[in-house]
């Protein structure tokens, strides 16, 4: 098996993550209907065929006026109504001295008003005549032409991804389907003799199998990122079975595997990469938990292989699967961010690795944080990852931390991204 130079467990954890993001490319680009496109990333820039909105309207429901007509009374004035515009349709008649036109949110505004009063400030007299009893919104509430979006402008470029707002904006000029990089396939399946998937329940309730907890977090954690799941099992210890699984993932557009990437005599998954002439170009990162992580290409597929234990599977994939799935997207920004938090509690730690601890952040009402453990932080322990809202931080060349101590966490399912990871 090629390998590159740094190979024997250098990486730290950011390094490692770079080398990842560095290999892998976006996906071919499609064109999809607006309707199934969140959560995707546009592929190109979108710029607009019209102002948005196309012609002064209103704001409120009212009488639309001109303000000279008030300028010389004396805070109530009676005006004559010309005609009535509801939203959907468009005034025939301009507006003179005296007159004004019931208008409604959304309409456009007749030629020679510039404001429009609201219905509750003025009191209809009779058929084609109203007061106006006060004029605080003489000359306002309405929508200028182009106020949001102006003809011919850049609406959204390349990279940007699209929530509700941006399929919102893309509606809003137009734009009935949109180009995005593919949604990625990524295969996946665990090994072992001692793991069984939950049809196998009473075996695992007689404590004589392992149930397969890494199928669905695994699962549940690819398609939250934004790729397609394709579940290959679990294998057993037998290098053909791996072998054939590993081949049953050669048409999807990346491969994870789970377990078998330790030193182990039973840890096949190294043994079946080198017989098929796959690429590694790393094997081990300084971290814990999660430190036999792999990383190569089989041709052009990459593959990841995380480590076995629930919580090391799930750590990891936040840290090297998940930027991977974001760059095949179209994503700028890879990686969650950081946050700077306060230790609560005294923490004990082992080797000098860095240490991903599962953790509660709270925040006070002056913004501050502060970090909790979820328990213990056994790698098998997979209640301290369902506790938990951050990965607490703590340095290779720290032995632990006191409370009162600074560190960072970064914080699970935020938002904001960073386009180089702070870990």
């Amino acid at each position: 098996m090629t390998s590159t130079s740094i190979f024997s467990g250098e990486l730290t954890p950011a390094q490692a993550a770079r080398q990842i993001t560095a290999e892998i490319r976006l996906l071919p680009v499609e064109c999809i209907p607006l309707l199934e496109a969140l959560d995707r990333v546009l592929a190109s820039d979108v710029r607009s065929p019209m102002d948005v909105p196309m012609w002064d309207n209103s704001a409120m429901d009212g009488y639309a006026v001109r303000s000279t007509d008030f300028e010389a009374a004396a805070g109530v004035a009676e005006l004559r109504v010309i005609e009535t515009v509801p939203a959907g349709k468009f005034p025939k008649k301009a507006l003179g001295p005296g007159e004004c036109t019931r208008i409604f949110t959304g309409a456009p505004m007749p030629e020679g008003a510039d404001g429009v009063v609201r219905q509750e400030d003025a009191t209809p007299l009779g058929p084609g005549r109203v007061r106006i009893d006060k004029t605080r919104d003489v000359g306002k509430n309405l929508r200028r032409r182009g106020e949001d979006i102006e003809k011919d402008t850049v609406v959204l470029t390349r990279g940007t991804p699209l929530g509700p707002a941006q399929l919102g904006v893309l509606a809003s000029v137009g734009e009935s389907e949109v180009f995005v990089h593919r949604r990625p396939r990524v295969a996946f399946f665990g090994s072992g003799d001692e793991i069984a998937e939950l049809d196998e329940r009473d075996a695992i309730l007689r404590g004589q199998k392992i149930a397969s907890s890494n199928t669905y977090t695994l699962q549940a954690m690819i398609r939250r990122a934004g790729a397609e799941p394709i579940n290959l099992g679990v294998a057993p210890d037998d290098p053909d079975d791996i072998r054939r699984r590993v081949k049953a993932g050669f048409t999807s557009d990346m491969l994870i595997t789970s377990a078998g990437v330790s030193v182990g005599e039973h840890d096949y998954v190294r043994l079946v990469l080198d017989e098929i002439k796959a690429t590694l170009k790393f094997w081990k990162v300084r971290m814990r938990p999660g430190a036999p992580v792999g990383f190569g290409v089989i041709g052009a597929l990459p593959w990841i292989g995380l480590p076995g234990n629930p919580v090391s599977t799930m750590v990891t994939f936040e840290l090297f699967v998940r930027p991977a799935i974001r760059k095949m997207l179209g994503h700028t920004n890879l990686f969650r961010r950081t946050v700077p938090v306060t230790v609560t509690e005294s923490i004990k730690l082992g080797p000098p690795l860095r240490h991903f601890l599962r953790a509660v952040v709270t925040e006070d009402q002056d913004g501050k944080r502060t970090a909790a453990l979820t328990g213990a932080q056994g790698s098998g322990i997979l209640t301290s990852m369902a506790k938990a809202n951050a990965l607490l931080i703590v340095p290779e060349d720290k032995p632990g931390a006191e409370p009162g101590d600074a560190l960072t966490a970064m914080l699970l399912d935020d938002p904001v991204h960073t386009p180089e990871p702070t870990f």
